[in-house]
This record gives C-alpha cells, sequence and structure tokens, in this order.
C-alpha cells in the first residue's frame, strides 16, 4: 500500500471510529421544540406581515394629514382669457403644497384603521398559541404513542405465548378449536393496534419536524415531559383570566372601536373641512397674460386655508347611517363572543376535572391489575395456575397500561387547552 492510500484509509478508519464512538444527541425537550416552532413557523411569518402591511396601509390614510408638495410643468393652447380646467394659470413651472388640517370623516378612518393594525398584531398573539398548543399536543401524544408501543411489543410476546399454549392444549384435546380462535384473534387485534399507533407515530413524526423545521433524516429523541401542575382555581377566576387575555375577544374589542371611530368620524361629515393650501408658478408672456392684465409678473405665490362648508350632502346621511349599523354589528359581535368565551372555560374546566377522575381511575385499574399478575404469578410458581394464565394476566396488565397512557395524554390535552383559553401558555417557556 503507498503512502497516499495508506493516508486515505487512515483518515476513513478515524471518522467511523469517532462517529462510531460519537454521544447521542441530547434528547429534545417540550420547551425547546415550542422556541424552534416559534423561531421557524412559516405560519408565524405571515401573521407578522399581515400585521406589518395593516400598519402601512395606516401610515398611507395618515399622509393627507401631513405635507404633500407637487411639481410639474406643461403646454397648452388658450384663446381668450389664459386659463386651464380649474382656472388654474397654465404656467411654464410650479410647485404645490397640500395638508388637509381637518377633515372628520378621513380622521375617522385613519384611526379605524389605527385600531384594526392593534387587531393585526393581536391575530399574531392568536396564531402563536395555536403553534404552541398544536406543538405541545404533538409532543406529548408522540411520547405517549411511543411508550404504547413498547408495551404493545411486550403484549405482542404475551399474546404469542398464549397462542402456542393454547394450540398445544387443543392439540392435546384439552381445549376446544374455538379457544384457539379467541387466542389468534387477541394476538391479531394486538398487531391491529401496533399497525395503527406506528402510523400515528410517523404523522406525529413528520408534523413535529415540520412546525419546528428539523430535518427529516434527523431522528427526534424526546424528553420525558409533563405539563406544569395546573393551578387549582375557581371557575370564576378561570373565566375572568380568559376574559382578559383571549386574544380573539381582544381583536373583536378592537373591531368594535374601529367602527365606532369610522361612526364619529362620519358624524363629523357634517362639519366644514380645512386645507392648508399652496402654489408658486413661473408664467410665460407666450400666454398672453400680458395682454390681459396692465401689470405682468412672472413669479406667482399663492399660500392660505381652503375651507369647504357643506350645506347639503347626501352621501353623509347615508354614511352616517351604515357606520351606525356597522358599530351595532361589531358590539353585538363582541356581546355573544364574551357570553362563548365564558361557556367554553365553564365546559373546559368541568372536561379538565372529569379527565383527572378518569386519569385516577385508569391508574387504580391498572395498578389492581398489577397486582392481580404477582397473585397468578405466585399461583404459577406453586403449581395452582398455568403459563396461559399467566400470560393472560399479563396482557390484561399491558392493556391497563395502555389506557392509563391515553387517559393522562387525554387528562394533559384537556389542561392544554384551558391553558391556552386563559392565557396561560407562557408557562410552558419558563
Amino acid at each position: 500500500m503507498n503512502k497516499r492510500n495508506w493516508l486515505w484509509a487512515s483518515t476513513v478508519i478515524l471518522a467511523v471510529a469517532a462517529a462510531a464512538g460519537a454521544a447521542p444527541p441530547d434528547p429534545l425537550t417540550l420547551k425547546e421544540s415550542i422556541q424552534l416552532a416559534l423561531k421557524n413557523s412559516g405560519q408565524l411569518a405571515v401573521a407578522r406581515l399581515h400585521a406589518d402591511v395593516a400598519g402601512k396601509q395606516t401610515g398611507v390614510n395618515r399622509a393627507a394629514f401631513r405635507p404633500n408638495l407637487f411639481t410639474g410643468s406643461g403646454a397648452a393652447y388658450t384663446y381668450g382669457f389664459p386659463s386651464l380646467p380649474g382656472q388654474a394659470a397654465p404656467s411654464v413651472f410650479n410647485v404645490s403644497y397640500v395638508q388637509t388640517l381637518f377633515n372628520p370623516p378621513l380622521k375617522g378612518q385613519v384611526r379605524a384603521a389605527e385600531d384594526r393594525t392593534r387587531a393585526e398584531s393581536v391575530a399574531v398573539d392568536t396564531v402563536r398559541d395555536d403553534l404552541i398548543v398544536r406543538v405541545a399536543s404533538d409532543y406529548l401524544e408522540l411520547g405517549e404513542v411511543r411508550r404504547s408501543l413498547d408495551l404493545l411489543r411486550q403484549e405482542r410476546e404475551s399474546a404469542q405465548k398464549v397462542l402456542d399454549v393454547t394450540q398445544q392444549r387443543v392439540a392435546a384435546g384439552l381445549e376446544l378449536p374455538i379457544e384457539e380462535t379467541r387466542a389468534e384473534l387477541v394476538r391479531a387485534q394486538v398487531e391491529q393496534r401496533a399497525v395503527s399507533l406506528e402510523g400515528r407515530q410517523e404523522e406525529l413524526e413528520d408534523d413535529l419536524r415540520v412546525v419546528t423545521g428539523l430535518p427529516e433524516n434527523q431522528p427526534l429523541e424526546l424528553a420525558d415531559a409533563t405539563l406544569p401542575p395546573a393551578a387549582d382555581l375557581p371557575t370564576a377566576q378561570l373565566v375572568t383570566l380568559a376574559l382578559a387575555n383571549s386574544p380573539e375577544l381582544r381583536q373583536a374589542e378592537l373591531e368594535r372601536q374601529a367602527r365606532l371611530d369610522a361612526l364619529k368620524g362620519q358624524r363629523g361629515g357634517y362639519w366644514p373641512s380645512v386645507d392648508l393650501v399652496g402654489q408658486y408658478s413661473v408664467l410665460s408672456r407666450i400666454n398672453n397674460y400680458d395682454l390681459f392684465f396692465r401689470t405682468f409678473q412672472r413669479n406667482n405665490l399663492n399660500i392660505g386655508l381652503q375651507v369647504q362648508i357643506p350645506i347639503f350632502r347626501s352621501r353623509t346621511a347615508a354614511a352616517v347611517a351604515l357606520a351606525d349599523t356597522e358599530f351595532r354589528e361589531a358590539e353585538m359581535d363582541l356581546g355573544n363572543q364574551r357570553r362563548d368565551l365564558e361557556i367554553t372555560v365553564r365546559t373546559q374546566a368541568r372536561q379538565s376535572r372529569l379527565e383527572d377522575a378518569n386519569r385516577e381511575v385508569a391508574r387504580l385499574e391498572l395498578k389492581l391489575a398489577q397486582q392481580n399478575v404477582d397473585v397468578v404469578q405466585d399461583q404459577f410458581d406453586h403449581g395452582h395456575a398455568t403459563l396461559a394464565a399467566v400470560e393472560k394476566a399479563r396482557l390484561d396488565e399491558n392493556e391497563k397500561w395502555l389506557s392509563f397512557l391515553q387517559a393522562n395524554f387525554d387528562g394533559q390535552k384537556a389542561q392544554l387547552n384551558l391553558m391556552k383559553t386563559t392565557g396561560q401558555l407562557a408557562q410552558l417557556l419558563q
């Protein structure tokens, strides 16, 4: 082997050895999963862009109350008195200045746009909360599914042992053939559940990788995670928290305020509007100004206030009526959302208490099944029970384990929903 080949082989061997001896990556915690999702979520980025667009649109509406300066030039043929349509003088060069000082309908539109900009910012919080719930739910369920699959592998072994013993007893004439069919059905049911859970595991892993931005080929090692213990708060206090922290309710309140501002602005349409205007223009003798006026002034400046006083405007009354109806609609919608939120909190609080009770029942059923395994195992050791009886007891224990894991996840999911509704999801990032 020449020197070059020897160096290449040594490098490969060292790389393989380093890879084989490399420490496995640390398990991904629930907090880290949520932080990755908040950093890499495309939905959250789009929601922030929507809020930014709303802010820019508000700036466009507000521009009428800020200085606006225009300049231009042109050429026109005049016959008779030298003027353009609108009584403007044809000029070689001109500069115009316009700034609205007082216009209630337009001001109402600006304030309504500002309220809706704040509503879009609150909408970002809604997307953020939904994302946290999605990540936490996937994470917790994936852990439950993996533990269930571990139990099903043990259950598969027990089911196969029961089937083997039953087949032997049927062959010896000690059992009826129907018992063999029952054992085969139990084994098939275990396989069916395992296939279903394996498919669910793949779905959860794919979704968790998508929301966290992790590469597809990266293994997902999860740490054991539980939600922080829920505070034992009375339902009335939970309702108060939800009313104070609900992003959806805050959006409805801002929409109501936006429509109220628009209504106030339309009502101000009966008042005069005031604009600050100015114009500088450079005239030319080719427009025959020196023939129509005794004194020709080439440079001309006009500046002042333009006041428009509405005497009769049909559109104002129609606009006020429309804005009033839209405001009453938003007010009713806000009231309905408040009532619906109170009902939702009470329902979720009851569901959380029910899931806690279900989890306690499942825990006691599991404890009873475990004690039953000990009893049957002791009987088997003393020759008073068969191997099939022991394996059946272990099958029952595994079933109770699966039921307990499901009840535990259902309880955490109910707690997660209640935390979202009451605005307590920040605890998951602490």
